[in-house]
């Protein structure tokens, strides 16, 4: 009996390096983002551009910041994110995905939240291929009677 209450008591540990940064992967359709994040005054930092500046349009922004703004970690919580592959579309739900995993390593209590908004599962939505004898994957050659 007593082992069973010893696994309820604990607590689980935050997963920081020895700089104090948390490492993740996020991953939308073909864009890949490699997150780090650790205390400090709310830097975002993209591929070495400040993350206004790299996504210039307010609901890319928008969509990188829901996590934080979630948390109510904007502003105590610097991100330095490599991100490559896809458009910038694509890219941006990659960061927000690679954001929120690394938050959920750097403070657990965060993931209940993080979970709960579906910040944390992966997009699993990719293109489909293109088939043979068709224009697309889907859409077929234009028939023509003459």
């Amino acid at each position: 009996m007593e082992n069973i209450e010893t696994v309820a008591e604990t607590t689980i540990e935050p997963k920081v390096d020895n700089l104090g940064r948390s490492y993740a992967t996020g991953k939308r359709k073909d864009a890949i983002a490699r997150v780090w994040i650790k205390s400090g005054s709310g830097k975002i930092t993209i591929n070495g551009k400040e993350s206004n500046k790299y996504f210039s349009r307010p609901v890319l922004n928008m969509l990188v910041n829901q996590p934080l703004v979630l948390t109510n970690k904007l502003s105590s919580i610097d991100a330095n994110i490599t991100v490559s592959g896809g458009g910038l579309s694509g890219q941006a739900g990659a960061v927000r995905h690679g954001v929120s995993k690394a938050l959920s390593l750097f403070d657990p209590n965060l993931r209940g939240a993080l979970k709960a908004e579906g910040f944390l599962t992966r997009d699993a939505r990719i293109v489909e291929r293109k088939k043979y004898g068709r224009r697309k994957a889907r859409r077929r050659y234009q028939f023509s009677k003459r």
